[in-house]
């Protein structure tokens, strides 16, 4: 019987792979977004890691998702789901909210059994009415079963063959969305290389996936995604964490100064240092310590000794780190801290995102201690932003905090890679900077009010700096009150004139809009996608988007005083909102503020900045 299929034209579509930690949902989402781009969509997408570390089979706390959104014009990983693979009812019943109608469902039916019923928390036998699934296209497949089936002969055990069961649900999707395998067979067979039984079983069962889609007697529909002319160059598919890694790296080799990464494990930073011990031989020196005290000590004491040094966290390490960041304050030497937001506070939500650390990267210190704080808009953003980091840590002789987040650091987009020759130089405002005779570590540039930074070990420019207050001439210990009110004021003034160095916050949309959508970080996808659509729609709405939080770009003012109504849109409960009235009184500035440990849905914001609109 020939099958009969429904070939939908889309601009951009939305998949979910669901299932449990091992049913390798990771693995599979990241191939069939690899070969999206390389077939000329643009990407964007979001791992969804369970909180706990092994939760116990086919429960609601162990699904693992991820996501992705493909098409022409893609800002972020997408809201509700086109097509959902459900690899158990669990994966379905965490992800049913979250499907369109009319949406396509892929099931193996031989994970909804009774058993798996249960574990899910179903109390009926039939899950699609229990959850109000009834306008969806059910594909019911039995997977595991053909898995098993797929690799008879094979010299696999048991455990093997199932576990192959995640590239049947991948080329059964690859069919769907005519996507030959010949890339997806070469990104198994580099995986694993060391393995040829599992390269032949995982070929195998991907072939069949594919060819059962082909040759089912289902009505199934499939779907023609529109590509795009994309720009000649090589391309990568990055994570943010990568992303932010070579961003240091890029920064190290235009300064001239070794890279020196101090690092202890947290989620979801990780991967930064991961990604850095393993480029040894671009000179990268990246080690591993104890904690998270230790690896803010280390990383300056390799800015004393004359690296770029930077450390990554997320918010449980930063507040260790806070007491040494003081210290790089006062010494005042060059370092670069990424903290990739969590969910908080203490142990939290270590695999949500959230926006929630702002208030302590900007204040979370002893004292008067002023910093520059930046932050990343999308996971390709990180490597612009850590590279911006860099530069400004070794040219103004300060502490910078870069803020990721989960989404943005774990989320991924295809990434041209760049011509650094474009990008702005970096020199670092060392001794070689100095013009004068004698050099003291005091000394500072009129202009910047940077001083000249002197490497350990540098013959004729032995130097002492520490935590103490220093005098603003001689730069020895002083207690005087009148000193140290000069130095707090020095040292405001120094991250104040920074303004002058960075660029101007760009408006999307007109300065005649009549709502001003405010946002910072890892929120810029939505909020970008949330203000064109209504743009399309014949309302008129702008967006200032923000990389540059302490100092602010010198045109904030100017730019958002043209605006009668202001929304700030964040993920906390008004930090940034908060921040602007501080440093400019008088806006009238609302606010939607959402903590739920997940990325904001476009439905969601349109709907709440069109209110705002009719208020």
């Amino acid at each position: 019987m020939q099958n009969t299929v429904r070939i939908k034209d889309v601009k951009d579509i939305v998949i979910r792979f669901s299932g449990d930690s091992g049913d390798g949902m990771q693995l599979t989402g990241t191939i069939f977004s690899n070969l999206s781009a390389i077939f000329g969509n643009q990407i964007a997408t979001f791992p969804d890691y369970p909180a706990e570390i092994r939760a116990p089979q086919g429960t609601l706390s162990g699904v693992s998702g991820f996501q992705v959104h493909l098409g022409n014009q893609i800002y972020n990983s997408g809201d509700k789901s086109d097509v959902l693979v459900a690899m158990n009812p669990a994966a379905l019943k965490v992800n049913a909210k979250s499907l369109k109608r009319d949406s396509v469902i892929v099931i193996d039916t031989d994970s909804f059994q009774k058993r798996d019923l249960e574990k899910a928390a179903f109390t009926t036998d039939d899950p699609f009415k229990e959850l109000g699934l009834t306008s969806q296209q059910v594909i019911a497949v039995p997977i595991t079963t053909l898995t098993k089936s797929s690799l008879e002969g094979m010299e696999l055990d048991m455990k093997s063959r199932v576990r192959s069961k995640n590239m049947f649900a991948l080329g059964l999707v690859c069919w769907m969305f005519n996507r030959p395998l010949d890339v997806a067979n070469h990104m198994l067979s580099a995986k694993f290389a060391n393995k040829p039984i599992l390269v032949e079983a995982n070929l195998k069962v991907l072939a069949d996936g594919f060819n059962y889609g082909q040759n089912t007697d289902t009505t199934i529909s499939s779907y023609r995604v529109e590509t795009i002319n994309v720009e000649k160059g090589y391309y990568l598919d990055v994570n943010g964490n990568s992303a932010t890694a070579y961003g240091l790296i890029a920064a190290s080799e235009n300064s001239g100064k070794p890279l020196f990464l101090g690092s202890y494990p947290i989620t979801p930073a990780t991967d930064i240092l991961h990604e850095l011990v393993k480029l040894k031989q671009l000179g990268v020196k990246a080690i591993q310590v104890e904690d998270e005290i230790a690896g803010v000590c280390t990383a300056i004491g390799a800015s004393f000794a004359g690296s770029l040094a930077a450390t990554s966290t997320s918010g449980p390490g930063l507040a260790l780190k806070g007491e040494a960041i003081g210290l790089a304050v006062m010494a005042e030497l060059p370092l670069v801290v990424i903290d990739v937001q969590r969910g908080g506070p203490s142990t939290g939500l270590p695999t949500k995102t959230e926006q929630t650390d702002l208030r302590q990267a900007l204040y979370g210190r002893n004292g008067e201690s002023p910093i520059v704080v930046v932050a990343a808009a999308s996971p390709t953003d990180c490597f612009d932003m850590a590279y911006w980091a860099s530069k400004i840590a070794l040219e103004h002789i300060t502490p910078v905090i870069l803020l990721t987040d989960g989404y943005i650091a774990n989320g991924s987009s295809a990434w041209r890679i760049p011509d650094l020759d474009k990008y702005p130089p970096i020199v670092p405002h060392d001794v070689t900077q100095y013009k004068g005779d004698e050099w003291r570590a005091a000394l500072r540039d009129d202009e910047t009010m940077a001083r000249y930074w002197a490497e350990a070990g540098l013959e004729g420019y032995t130097h002492r700096i520490g935590g103490l207050e220093k005098d603003f001439d001689t730069g020895a210990i002083s207690t005087d009150a009148a000193n140290h009110q000069k130095m707090v004021d020095v040292r405001q003034k120094k991250i104040d004139k920074i303004a002058d160095y960075i660029p101007q916050l760009q408006l999307v949309g007109g300065e005649d809009a009549d709502l001003l959508v405010v946002g910072w970080g890892g929120t810029y996808g939505h909020l970008r996608e949330a203000v064109e659509k209504m743009n399309d729609a014949g309302q008129k709405v702008a967006l200032a988007h923000f990389h540059f939080i302490s100092p602010l770009p010198k045109n904030t003012e100017l730019i958002l005083s043209k605006f009668k109504k202001i929304i700030v849109a964040e993920q906390n409960n008004g930090q940034f909102a908060g921040y602007l009235l501080e440093k400019i009184p008088g806006l009238n500035i609302s606010r939607y503020n959402k903590v739920e440990g997940q990325p904001f849905a476009v439905s969601d914001l349109i709907n709440v900045f069109t209110q705002k609109l009719g208020e």
